[in-house]
């Protein structure tokens, strides 16, 4: 596709996320025009790891509104954005440092 920073948006940290990390599981926000195996030449030649299985999900944007004005009970609809999700499961022995302790 092209540069691996352009498959690759940005891991996502949660609590969920970091107990699979304890697995090999990690979890990125991914470009929607992105496929498995631009996802696993990404992660492979940014982190210098093995990549054994990516799962990827798409997530349709949301439908909110906002209200403007309470007087005038004016709603503002908008949508959240739609985004991609990939699940990359690491060979055994290989991890991610997201974040470093100390």
């Amino acid at each position: 596709m092209r540069e691996s920073w352009d498959v690759l948006v940005s891991p996502v940290i949660t609590e969920k996320t970091t107990e699979q990390m304890a697995a090999n599981l990690y979890t990125f926000i991914v470009n929607k025009k992105a496929n498995k195996h631009d996802i696993t030449r990404a992660v492979e030649a940014l982190w210098d790891v093995t990549v054994q299985d990516v799962r990827t999900m798409r997530y349709p944007g949301k439908a909110k509104r906002a209200l403007l004005s309470r007087m005038a009970k004016n709603w503002n609809l908008g949508r959240r954005p739609s985004f991609k999700k990939a699940v990359v499961q690491l060979a055994e022995g290989d991890e991610i440092e997201f974040y470093e302790m100390g």
